[in-house]
């Protein structure tokens, strides 16, 4: 049986957690909280991310990292990205030899501008045959109820990603993998970004020729990234691309979206935050993923202008007006 820990109680992390035990994968997770900790191991149930949802027996819950890592062969990182680094630098001397550490976070590091997996690497300093990445749209409170889902493991080592697909395969959570670890990546990070600008056309009252556009487009320049990264653009085509993407950006069950929808109605960015209980990690990313793609001379008109609305003070008008009078520019078949 493999054994799993999983570092951090929010709802994604505590909810993956709970795939890997009932797919027969010995499970611990770790929290920073006791009382979320004490109240998972004591009602089988965290009360503050997913109430309501009964966790199984067999998962233990505990804020010390070495007991959590004991043992693990997969150490999976459900963490707010900004925060990965200083987490990991803790974390690192528990890390068992030969444990696979497994990503869940869609982000961009600010100032490095670093994927998570490469964060990963430079700090557990591991090679990247043991960074894995798991990616798609999975909306946390549909798989709180076990609806039927699917999701990509991304591994560069395809063992690896095989040993992670069985041990959180179940009936009705299915897994695909996919050694483009690259292209996984990004397709969660940005796809956060298009998100908060198809919630802002949404507060606006805009209607879905708009978020059909914004989607599109957006598609395009996760695409125009991926490709002088050295994604494989299949990638973007797929559930860790396309199908995250639609799912972000159309379910009022998205932090990004309903956080771009809270903008666009006239909220301003404090009360924004006031409001949002859980990290919409479109916020801080859209500013590392557009410096990314300026390093690399990649044009991401959209993601400019969501970094306009949520850190330069732009409005919501000023940022529609600003994309719609852009210099046309030879685009076969608008893409």
């Amino acid at each position: 049986m493999s054994r799993a820990a999983v570092f951090g109680t929010g709802s994604w992390g505590t909810t993956f957690a709970m795939i890997l035990a009932e797919a027969g994968t010995s499970t611990t997770l770790w929290g920073r909280r006791a009382e979320i900790v004490d109240a998972i191991n004591e009602t089988r149930e965290n009360p503050e991310y997913l109430p309501g949802t009964r966790l199984p027996d067999t998962i233990r819950a505990t804020t010390d990292p070495a007991e959590a890592m004991d043992g693990a062969d997969f150490v999976v990182l459900a963490v707010p990205s900004q925060t990965l680094r200083a987490n990991l630098q803790v974390w690192k001397p528990h890390i068992p030899p030969g444990a696979v550490l497994v990503s869940l976070m869609k982000g961009v590091e600010l100032g490095t501008c670093k994927r998570m997996s490469e964060v990963i690497c430079e700090v557990a300093e591991v090679p990247e045959r043991r960074v894995a990445v798991v990616s798609g749209p999975n909306l946390v409170p549909e798989l709180a109820q076990r609806q039927p889902a699917a999701a990509v493991v991304a591994c560069s080592d395809e063992e690896v990603a095989a040993r992670l697909q069985e041990a959180c395969h179940l009936p009705w959570f299915r897994t695909y993998t996919n050694p483009d670890v690259v292209g996984v990546e990004l397709g969660g990070a940005v796809k956060n970004v298009i998100a908060l600008a198809v919630g802002v056309a949404v507060g606006m009252g805009l209607g879905d020729n708009v978020r059909a556009t914004l989607m599109t487009r957006g598609l395009a320049e996760i695409a125009r990234l991926g490709a002088v990264l050295g994604a494989d653009q299949h990638t973007f085509a797929g559930l860790a691309g396309m199908g995250d993407l639609v799912a972000t950006c159309t379910s009022p069950l998205s932090r990004n979206r309903t956080f771009g929808e809270n903008l666009g109605r006239g909220m301003t960015m404090a009360e924004v935050v006031a409001a949002t209980k859980q990290t919409a990690e479109g916020v801080k990313s859209c500013e590392s993923v557009l410096e990314l793609a300026r390093k690399h001379d990649v044009e991401m008109p959209i993601t400019e202008v969501v970094v306009g609305v949520v850190h330069d003070g732009m409005t919501p008008g000023e940022a529609a007006v600003l994309l719609m009078s852009r210099t046309p520019k030879p685009e076969r078949y608008g893409v």
